[in-house]
């Protein structure tokens, strides 16, 4: 019985003297915060026969984002999202449509587009400057 107690009590020694959480930041590290880093982008993409128009525009100053976004949408609206984002707000957004929805009376076959192959001969055709000698000959083989 004392054998059972003393292994216990070594046991709980043992489980208390382990850190609580073996996986997380300790205490003893040091963090390092980075600085922060303004940027500014915007793109935008618009092909009229696919139908295809969206874009975005996002500017930070390292501690807020400011942005917006645009999508045309199938029933022919064009959606805008205008956003802010930081580490107290978060993301707050405001969602806009213009124009009217259209849906047509009539039903088709669904719209597909013939893949575009692009062949271009190169300008410069590269052509070898020597002619490389046979590095061996076979000899012939009897049988």
């Amino acid at each position: 019985m004392f054998a059972q107690v003393a292994v216990f009590l070594l046991m709980a020694g043992i489980a208390l003297s382990a850190p609580s959480d073996s996986y997380g930041p300790s205490r003893h590290q040091p963090s390092y915060k980075e600085e922060a880093k303004p940027y500014q982008y915007n793109y935008a993409v618009k092909d009229g026969y696919a139908g295809t128009d969206f874009g975005q525009t996002e500017e930070s100053d390292g501690q807020s984002v400011k942005g917006s976004y645009t999508v045309q949408l199938p029933d022919g609206r064009k959606q805008t999202v205008n956003y802010v984002a930081d580490h107290y707000g978060g993301y707050q957004a405001e969602v806009s449509y213009y124009g009217e929805p259209q849906y047509p009376h009539e039903y088709g076959p669904a719209v597909t587009f013939k893949p575009q192959s692009y062949h271009r001969e190169p300008a410069y055709k590269p052509t070898p400057s020597y002619q490389p000698a046979p590095s061996y000959t076979p000899e012939p083989s009897y049988h």
